[in-house]
């Protein structure tokens, strides 16, 4: 199933039956002191989270959860009309203090491996780039993760994710209340409207990320509803 991976096998008690096909991949940092810390939580059947994957700072990927059960690591999300993200997506946290405890640069090793897991993942059930998203995306009132120091740029120019629109940037002009409107229709949960604009600066202007509605958000964002988005390139 997998080629060139390797994998570690720690298997987590936390799943159950998937209700929906697979058709995302949601990116976590583990956002804890220690990679022993985040594999312990995701075991301990009293907390009630896991993933599919881990990716430690070596590049080392465990697995916790088979990809034909359902992990619980997105939590109370939405995506594109899915509310059950957790049925529809294979979870993969990557180990990283996050912003609570020293957030930090994702290492080269780790990244080494997220490429090809992401690739096989995606490959395998025909992911479209635009439902490879992170965390803070599906859940934007409550989480940040991967966060900005995210190296999404790596992801997208191997067409696995959404690039950040370089080319033939246009501002539409909406008002605020317009952007809104098309932050949903891409996807966003947007009954928090800030928590929203915020999560998407954070994806995909991740040098300023203050919730305020701007001319280059609109651009962005128009680019990014347009069929084939251009950059990262």
């Amino acid at each position: 199933m997998h080629t060139g991976l390797v994998f570690l096998d720690a298997p987590s008690p936390n799943f159950d039956e998937r209700a929906l096909p697979v058709t995302m991949i949601v990116l976590h940092y583990t956002g804890m002191e220690s990679a022993e810390a985040a594999l312990e939580r995701m075991r301990d059947p009293a907390a009630k989270v896991s993933a599919h994957y881990m990716v430690d700072e070596d590049g080392n990927i465990t697995r916790l959860v088979p990809e034909d059960k359902r992990a619980w690591h997105a939590g109370r999300s939405h995506w594109r009309g899915i509310t059950d993200v957790n049925s529809a997506s294979v979870g993969i946290e990557i180990v990283n203090p996050g912003h609570e405890h020293g957030y930090r640069p994702f290492s080269a090793e780790q990244m080494g491996s997220v490429i090809p897991l992401v690739a096989e993942i995606k490959e395998r059930y025909a992911i479209t780039r635009g439902n490879v998203v992170g965390h803070s995306d599906v859940a934007p009132a409550r989480k940040q993760d991967p966060g900005e120091l995210f190296n999404w740029h790596a992801l997208a120019r191997l067409r696995l994710a959404l690039p950040r629109p370089t080319r033939n940037l246009l501002d539409p002009g909406w008002p605020d209340a317009g952007f809104i409107m098309a932050l949903e229709r891409f996807g966003y949960d947007v009954s928090d409207e800030t928590a929203a604009v915020t999560a998407f600066q954070r994806r995909f202007r991740p040098e300023l990320v203050d919730g305020e509605i701007d001319m280059e958000c609109r651009c962005l964002l128009l680019a990014l509803l347009l069929p084939k988005p251009q950059g990262d390139d």
